[in-house]
């Protein structure tokens, strides 16, 4: 297939082009380029006709609708996004402004162009929303999320995603365009940008400032490999049923203290601090993040029953220590992306 994905010079949508291209399917990358999105997440895999990168904004509907059209598509995998819970706080226009009106304006070009479509390429169209396990609000103690579940989200950013999911399935509902809806754990790996919580920390461990975490550290998060996300969306958009949901999880629970205290280790075992203390000393407990949900996590059995899901990275340590040596590995990349002034 032809896909256009969008925000793909971010984290996870540059990792799931990776996945599309490998499985033989030509990409059309549209990305903005806001501060979290980095050509130097996509220059090595750029290869005109195969994988081509256009600078636009998914608000734009005629720009989208003339890119659908100029490379006559089969999908939109939507990944674009603003994503920080923190600056949703602080900021929350930009967040509605892009998750809610964007995702209107790429819903409507979608289906504009898909009108027009005929045959199995009408048929075989589809439209993926990738979404978060954060609309589904905060569990207790115990259960996990899953497709038939209420949402409520409790911050601007989750709100906004909540939204953009809404307007996936009514378009479905209501004009019968082919969506499929995708919601995931917080995901890990290379690439990320230095804002969330695993590359900050190891950046300011190497740094030698202080790993601020919020409130006692006890918030529980679900951890997936963003390249098991990305095959997880790659089945949706292949073989999900249009007009459903499915969620991918890691399988992995972690509270923040954990994650950030294996980060220490690690790095105490491959990159010691000179004075050869412990990373651990460079932890420090701050206010805790204003409507700080507990506990996410998801349950995908629906997706491994339905779509043959599996994760390949089954041991949470294991990839988080593949990803630090990525970080330590790519310290130039961290220089560039974290040197881009934020607009």
């Amino acid at each position: 297939m032809r896909l256009v994905v969008t925000g793909a010079a971010g984290f996870i949508g540059s990792a799931f082009v990776r996945e599309a291209a490998q499985a033989g399917h030509d990409i059309v990358i549209l990305d903005a380029l806001t501060y979290a999105g980095h050509m130097e997440n996509i220059d090595d895999i750029l290869k005109p006709g195969k994988i081509d990168f256009v600078k636009s904004d998914i608000k734009n509907f005629d720009d989208s609708l003339a890119l659908f059209q100029k490379y006559s598509i089969d999908a939109v995998i939507n990944f674009a996004a603003e994503s920080h819970v923190d600056n949703s706080i602080s900021g929350p226009r930009t967040f509605i402004e892009t998750n809610v009106m964007g995702t209107f304006a790429l819903l409507e070009a979608s289906r504009s162009y898909w009108g027009k479509l005929e045959g199995t390429k009408k048929t075989n169209f589809r439209y993926v929303q990738v979404s978060t396990d954060e609309v589904y609000g905060s569990l207790g103690e115990t259960g996990k999320f899953h497709e038939e579940l209420p949402y409520k989200p409790n911050s601007p950013y989750s709100a906004s995603k909540a939204a953009s999911d809404h307007l996936a399935r009514a378009w479905f509902h209501t004009y019968q365009l082919p969506t499929v809806t995708t919601n995931c754990s917080n995901n890990y790996g290379p690439r990320q940008f230095p804002e969330k919580l695993i590359p900050v920390m190891i950046t300011k461990c190497l740094a030698g400032e202080k790993l601020p975490v919020y409130g006692n550290g006890g918030n529980v998060r679900d951890w997936i490999h963003v390249e098991d996300h990305s095959r997880g969306v790659l089945l949706a958009l292949t073989k999900g049923t249009a007009g459903e949901t499915y969620c991918f999880g890691g399988n992995s629970e972690r509270n923040n203290l954990q994650v950030v205290n294996t980060i220490c280790t690690i790095l105490d075992e491959v990159r010691p601090r000179a004075d050869k203390k412990s990373y651990k000393e460079q932890i420090s407990f701050v206010q805790d993040r204003a409507g700080h949900d507990w506990r996410y996590a998801i349950d995908d059995t629906k997706a491994q029953r339905e779509l043959g899901f599996h994760r390949q990275y089954k041991q949470f340590e294991d990839g988080l220590k593949a990803t630090v040596t990525w970080y330590l590995d790519n310290l130039g990349w961290v220089d560039k992306v974290k040197s881009k002034p934020k607009k």
